[in-house]
């Protein structure tokens, strides 16, 4: 009887946060199964301050709805420069990158889109705040972009790493 050791290859997802609260998941990320996951070197999670990548020097992140309307929401601007930012650090030009803009009004996250993000090397995620973002935001060249509900969910969506 032959007995074949089969090595399965499973690469790391490293997993890119942009949020105006990068410390917020320290706890969340630093813990559990998430944790030792980060330890065996099977996902990697940086969240990076969406302030970083903003011109003026009170950092602003917010506006008016361009076009008018109640509320405050992102500027695109900083965001489309922390999503190039992070997209220029990509090692491989075959790596396969995502990035997700969470809102209100995305799809719903389930077991089946977990499954099918699992697929790629970096996950950009946006995490959205006040009454969402710039609707420009859509017609700038972040894509492939996918929305997906409200900001903390996403904790879990890390958490569905194959």
């Amino acid at each position: 009887m032959w007995l074949f050791s089969f090595a399965i290859l499973i690469t790391m997802i490293k997993f890119d946060i942009i949020t105006i609260f990068p410390r917020i998941f320290d706890s969340y990320f630093s813990e559990s199964i998430l944790k030792r996951a980060q330890e065996k070197r099977l996902i990697k999670v940086v969240a990076h301050n969406l302030r970083d990548f903003t011109t003026d020097k009170h950092h602003k992140v917010d506006d008016k709805p361009y076009g008018g309307g109640p509320g405050m929401v992102f500027k695109i601007e900083p965001i489309y420069r922390a999503v190039q930012f992070l997209k220029s650090k990509v090692k491989s030009k075959k790596s396969k990158v995502r990035t997700i803009l969470f809102s209100t009004r995305g799809k719903k996250f389930d077991a089946k889109t977990a499954k099918r993000l699992s697929r790629y090397d970096q996950l950009i995620l946006i995490c959205g705040r006040y009454e969402g973002v710039d609707e420009r935001s859509e017609r700038r060249n972040i894509s492939p972009t996918k929305k997906f509900p409200w900001a903390i969910m996403f904790c879990p969506a890390v958490s569905c790493r194959r």
